[in-house]
């Protein structure tokens, strides 16, 4: 289900007509020269044996203006960890896999939950938060984008319209979330924006 009300305060830009790839991807490619682009995926080892992830890379093989992949990888063994090193390594792009439950890793959380900090649930969001450090800690990157290794409807327009906002220096933009229509009977977890606000706004519209 497509939502196309504007809060007024975070912009909606939608998909309504035919977008021109090769000329995004090409200012993409001038402007990521000053501002550098990384691109995480957290991704589970169970999400390299299906379809989705593969055409993912399939598709990623073609992106010029991204300077470096990060794989954050769920929990695998050493064999799956290896085989994942295996699979990514047919991208073009400068490519790290973070193996959040392999040994060094591990010793890390350990020696940061040791000062009395927490690090959370094992989960998407831990590896993704681990995977924006080891992006951070470099220096050099201007704009970190990151998406899910599940979706079988993925090409690289996606990605291109989720970095272009946030890339063009002629556009004000400090963060940039990509959403697209369901067409289904169910809210897949966006009871919030598909049920809870519009009814909220329905309401003060009625009844005041």
């Amino acid at each position: 289900m497509s939502d196309f009300y504007q809060t007024g305060v975070v912009a909606t830009f939608h998909r309504l007509g035919r977008i021109n790839l090769e000329k995004i991807e090409s200012e993409l490619t001038w402007h990521a020269q000053e501002r550098p682009i990384a691109l995480v995926l957290p991704s589970l080892f169970s999400e390299l044996e299906g379809d989705a992830l593969k055409g993912i890379v399939r598709e990623l093989k073609e992106v010029k203006y991204v300077k470096e992949i990060v794989v954050a990888l769920g929990p695998a063994s050493e064999e799956e960890f290896r085989y994942a090193k295996n699979f990514f390594s047919v991208l073009p792009q400068k490519t790290s896999i973070i193996w959040n439950s392999g040994p060094g890793i591990s010793e890390l959380y350990q020696a940061i939950e040791s000062e009395g900090l927490p690090v959370g649930e094992p989960g998407k969001g831990r590896s993704a938060w681990m995977a924006y450090g080891y992006v951070l800690s470099q220096l050099e990157f201007h704009v970190i984008a990151l998406h899910d290794c599940d979706i079988l409807t993925y090409s690289r327009d996606l990605l291109a319209r989720l970095c272009y906002p946030v890339t063009n220096p002629s556009l004000d933009y400090d963060f940039c979330k990509g959403y697209y229509s369901r067409v289904t009977d169910r809210l897949h977890g966006r009871a919030t924006r598909l049920l809870v606000t519009p009814l909220i706004r329905s309401l003060q519209k009625v009844i005041g």
